[in-house]
């Protein structure tokens, strides 16, 4: 009498997908929903609730499966992310904000890009908005001049040159794969071998630039950022700036700060740093301002 074959176990997943969360609505779960339909293969997803109230959460990783991580305070995003990376074995780490609702296949896409360049040491999606434009999500590392110029006249002057140049890797014409200075954390693939060598996130960001620094540390550790066009993934966005609009700007803010003037830390780079706060601390205050504006009747105040 023959010895039934044992059956073969689960397959071992390549990839943990990390998504860092702040008292979540509806989004988490279309997050996940549509997460199951990314990838062909098994996916390790964990969820990072920086927030007191747990119950979206968990309901979502209890439908879904996964597994809820809960730091016990608001830690920000990139520890958040780091938390949930802590302990993986898969060759591949995602860090996603819960706003995406990713197409099929998205991922699988994502991770070939990678096992087909070994020195990626992270890769990110072309970002559509709801309306299928694109949302910024490759950008150059930027430069004293180009970003002093970005900052001042992307609002009112759309297609200045340093604009234009900041956002020039964002074009996906001309090549499957661009290499750019640093990709969104709004969705993020990162070699975990990559990661763990520069040392993850710098939790001393709070919010925002966490990407940037992050990028730029890959970058000088001989690692590429990978932007990958062929791949698109909708980012939803905007609801924490349109709840929250004043926190957002003064964090976004800060971290411009603490960016630049680490880059710029030379002795003799004093007055430059000086310059750098007074611009930052201006556009600050009009932004604020701005903000504080009542919306129109009628309008949708965007």
């Amino acid at each position: 009498m023959s010895t039934p074959s044992p059956s073969p176990g689960p397959a071992t997943p390549r990839v943990r997908v990390v998504c860092v969360v702040f008292h979540p609505g509806d989004e988490l779960r279309t997050f996940a929903r549509t997460l199951a339909t990314a990838s062909r293969q098994p996916v390790e997803l964990v969820v990072v609730d920086n927030g007191t109230d747990h119950a979206v959460a968990q309901a979502v990783v209890d439908e879904f499966g996964g597994r809820l991580v809960v730091p016990g305070a608001n830690v920000g995003y990139g520890a958040g992310a780091n938390a949930g990376a802590r302990g993986a074995t898969t060759p591949w780490l995602v860090v996603a904000n819960s706003d995406l609702e990713w197409t099929p296949g998205s991922l699988d896409q994502l991770l070939d890009a990678g096992d087909e360049q070994p020195r990626a040491g992270s890769l990110g999606p072309m970002l559509l908005n709801t309306d299928g434009t694109m949302y910024p999500s490759a950008r150059a590392l930027p430069s004293l001049r180009q970003g002093a110029g970005h900052a001042v006249f992307a609002r009112v002057w759309p297609g200045n040159p340093w604009t234009r140049a900041y956002h020039a890797r964002q074009e996906s014409v001309g090549g499957y794969l661009r290499e750019a200075g640093w990709l969104s954390g709004a969705c993020l693939v990162l070699r975990r071998e990559a990661f763990e060598q520069v040392g993850g996130f710098d939790e001393s960001y709070f919010m925002f630039f966490e990407d940037v620094d992050l990028g730029e540390r890959l970058g000088r550790a001989g690692w590429e950022n990978l932007y990958v066009p062929d791949v698109r993934v909708t980012h939803v966005g905007g609801t924490s700036w349109r709840e929250r609009p004043a926190p957002m700007i003064r964090a976004h803010h800060a971290s411009a700060r603490q960016y630049l003037h680490r880059r710029y830390h030379h002795w003799w780079q004093a007055p430059l740093r000086l310059a750098i706060g007074a611009g930052l601390a201006t556009r600050e205050r009009v932004q604020l301002r701005s903000a504080a504006r009542p919306a129109p009747v009628g309008g949708s105040g965007h």
